[in-house]
């Protein structure tokens, strides 16, 4: 087969696995604009030095290569220093192309695929070795057996299973306390948040505090770009008090308000046009709830790559 005939049939290919690809990249990152540029690497790879039987499925190389990307972007990640607090990248779960990939989940899985791109299992994975996250992520949310996940991580199938029960360990405290995004748990956070908004508007305090958790915690990823709290705020009081100053400084200039379905959770995306630097034009926020209802955790996202997958406020 000729080098141009070769390069259009991968081209032919990878169109065909390139959403799943990005998939795993974004569970493996955290990270949208991540996701992005690995399976682009991924392509490049493919092109550049192709596997020698093409007449094979293609899928299990291309996963392979795109998770030892994603391995090596996790340890360069883990020596850099971070300025303020890490949060991951929102993307939309309502779009077509998400509902698309989802209609596939294996029932089987120990996760799906919406509860996987959760903040609260997301943040959970952080955890975890480059190493364990990936068996994790093919074993439980990929459905991979332990064959398969062993020859696209180059393991051993004895160190699969060992990788396994260790990154299961890590993640006991999320499972103990784990709500999947149901569609009641979406129409509870999003009522639970409107009338957060409304107290805040309103100046309620005692609302305000009435809706949140005693150990509730609000958590801001500005990247360094932008002025935000670089360290967790904890306790009714003070996320109260911090919110109220945001709405009181948000009266101040042209705001726009608006819904979207982010990570298996409706979320809160607030576009400031006339906002001076260094303050954030765009800040999407989502909540968790505890079982009781109330919110326990507050997440602010405003960092320009941590936002390249959410659209503008119309």
């Amino acid at each position: 087969m000729t080098t141009k005939a070769t390069t259009s049939l991968i081209e032919h290919l990878f169109k065909e696995h390139e959403r799943f690809l990005w998939s795993v990249c974004y569970r493996m990152t955290g990270n949208a604009a991540d996701a992005d540029d690995l399976v682009q690497e991924t392509f490049v790879r493919a092109i550049n030095s192709p596997p020698a039987k093409l007449d094979q499925p293609l899928r299990p190389w291309l996963v392979q290569v795109a998770i030892n990307l994603s391995r090596d972007l996790l340890r360069r990640r883990k020596r850099q220093a971070y300025e303020g607090i890490w949060l991951p990248s929102p993307i939309e779960t309502d779009s077509k192309q998400f509902q698309e990939l989802a209609a596939g989940d294996d029932p089987s899985a120990r996760y799906d695929l919406l509860e996987s791109v959760s903040f609260a299992f997301l943040l959970a994975l952080e955890a975890l070795t480059p190493s364990q996250r990936a068996v994790l992520l093919l074993r439980d949310v990929f459905d991979y057996s332990v064959a398969e996940t062993s020859s696209a991580l180059q393991m051993s199938e004895s160190n699969v299973k060992t990788t396994l029960h260790r990154a299961r360990r890590a993640m006991s405290d999320y499972d103990h306390s784990r709500q999947i995004p149901t569609l009641e748990l979406q129409t509870r956070t999003r009522q639970t948040m409107e009338k957060f908004l409304l107290c805040l508007t309103g100046n309620d305090v005692a609302g305000i505090e009435n809706l949140l958790a005693g150990d509730v915690r609000q958590l801001s990823d500005g990247g360094g770009e932008f002025i935000t709290a670089r360290v967790p705020i904890i306790g009714r009081a003070k996320v109260a008090l911090f919110n109220l100053r945001v709405i009181q400084l948000a009266k101040l200039t042209e705001v726009k308000f608006g819904w979207q379905m982010l990570n298996g959770l409706p979320a809160l995306v607030t576009d400031y046009p006339q906002a001076p630097s260094p303050y954030a034009r765009r800040v999407v926020t989502l909540c968790e709830l505890d079982a009781g209802g109330r919110i326990k955790r507050i997440h602010n996202v405003s960092a320009t790559r941590k936002l390249t997958a959410v659209r503008p406020v119309d």
